[in-house]
C-alpha cells in the first residue's frame, strides 16, 4: 500500500514538473514573439488635417459659429486619434490653414507635411421609432451619419484617395407590464455614430499613406557637412542608409492636363550620422554619402527614399 501511495506522489510530481517546464517554454517563445514585433522600424509620414467641417445644417440656429463647430471638432479629434494611434503617422496641428490658403492650392506646399487630409461631415440625422401594446413598450433611437476624406498628396497637389462613408448608432429600451429600462434623448449617439463612419475609412487611410515611399529633402550643405529633413520623431537613427534619387522630368499628362513627375533615377545612397532638432518641425539629420553623389548647387533637384 505504501508503495502505491510513493507511486502515485511521484507520478503527480512528474506531471507537475512537466506541466511548469511547458509552462516556461511558452512563456519563452510569447517574450520572443513580442520582441520581433517591437524591432520593426517604421518611418513615420508626416500628416495634416488641415479641416474638417460640418456640411450638414444639424444644429446650425442663429448663432451658429462655424470656427467653433461641436460635431465638426468632435470628428477631428476622432480621426487625429485613430491615426496616432498606430504609431506610424506624425501628425502635425494644421486645422486652420484653410484661412491662408485655398484646397489644392500651391499653398500646401508650405504646410510642412508630405499629407493633407482634408474632412467633412455630409449626412447627419437622428429618429426614435416606438411600438407599444397592452403588454410591452420599446423605443429605438437612432444617429446616421456620412463622412467624406480626401487625401491629397503635398508634392503633387493631387487628390490620391477620396471615399465617403457611413456609419448608425443606437440605443434600444424595452419594458413590459411597467418593468423594464426608459431612456431620455442620448447626445452620445451623435459622436458614436460619426465614429462609426470615420472608422470605415481610416483603414483605407493609413493603407494609402503607408504604401508610398517615406521621403526626405536635403536641407543645406555647410563646410561639407550634409542636412536633411526629418529626425528621431520621425523614427530616423544613426547608421541608417537611405536611397538618394535624382527628380524625374515633369511632363503634363495629356489625358487629364495636370503636369506629373516620372519616376526618378537613383544618384546614391548616405548614412545617417546625427540627429537633431528641438521639435518635429525643426529636426533635422546629418549625413554622409556612402556611394554616388549630387550637385550640391541644386538641392531640390533631389530626395532620399527609404533603403529597401
Amino acid at each position: 500500500m505504501n508503495h502505491l501511495k510513493s507511486t502515485l506522489v511521484l507520478c503527480f510530481l512528474f506531471l507537475l514538473s512537466m506541466g511548469l517546464h511547458a509552462q516556461k517554454k511558452e512563456t519563452k517563445i510569447e517574450l520572443q514573439v513580442v520582441e520581433n514585433a517591437s524591432s520593426e522600424k517604421v518611418l513615420k509620414r508626416k500628416v495634416a488635417i488641415v479641416r474638417f467641417s460640418n456640411e450638414t445644417q444639424y444644429g446650425k440656429g442663429i448663432f451658429y459659429d462655424k470656427e467653433n463647430d461641436p460635431m465638426a471638432k468632435q470628428a477631428l479629434d476622432n480621426l487625429s486619434n485613430k491615426l496616432a494611434s498606430t504609431g506610424k503617422f506624425m501628425l502635425l496641428e494644421r486645422s486652420d490653414w484653410d484661412k491662408i490658403a485655398e484646397e489644392g492650392s500651391s499653398g500646401y506646399d508650405k504646410i510642412g507635411a508630405d499629407y493633407v487630409i482634408v474632412g467633412s461631415i455630409t449626412e447627419f440625422g437622428r429618429k426614435s421609432v416606438g411600438d407599444a401594446n397592452l403588454i410591452s413598450r420599446s423605443k429605438v433611437q437612432m444617429a446616421e451619419a456620412a463622412v467624406s476624406l480626401r487625401l491629397i498628396d503635398v508634392s503633387s497637389g493631387l487628390i490620391i484617395y477620396s471615399e465617403e462613408a457611413k456609419g448608425e448608432a443606437e440605443l434600444k429600451t424595452k419594458s413590459t407590464l411597467g418593468v423594464g429600462g426608459y431612456s431620455d434623448f442620448d447626445a452620445t449617439l451623435s459622436d458614436k455614430a460619426i465614429s462609426s463612419a470615420i472608422s470605415q475609412l481610416v483603414e483605407n487611410v493609413i493603407n494609402n499613406l503607408m504604401d508610398r515611399p517615406w521621403k526626405a529633402y536635403f536641407l543645406a550643405v555647410d563646410d561639407g557637412d550634409i542636412f536633411i529633413t526629418g529626425g528621431a520623431s520621425q523614427g530616423i537613427s544613426v547608421g541608417d542608409i537611405f536611397r538618394v534619387k535624382e527628380k524625374g522630368k515633369t511632363v503634363k499628362n495629356p489625358q487629364t492636363g495636370i503636369k506629373m513627375e516620372l519616376p526618378g533615377k537613383e544618384a546614391g545612397k548616405i548614412k545617417v550620422n546625427f540627429t537633431g532638432g528641438e521639435t518635429p518641425e525643426t529636426e533635422f539629420s546629418l549625413v554622409q554619402f556612402i556611394e554616388g553623389k549630387i550637385d550640391e548647387n541644386n538641392l531640390s533637384n533631389y530626395y532620399i527614399e527609404e533603403n529597401k
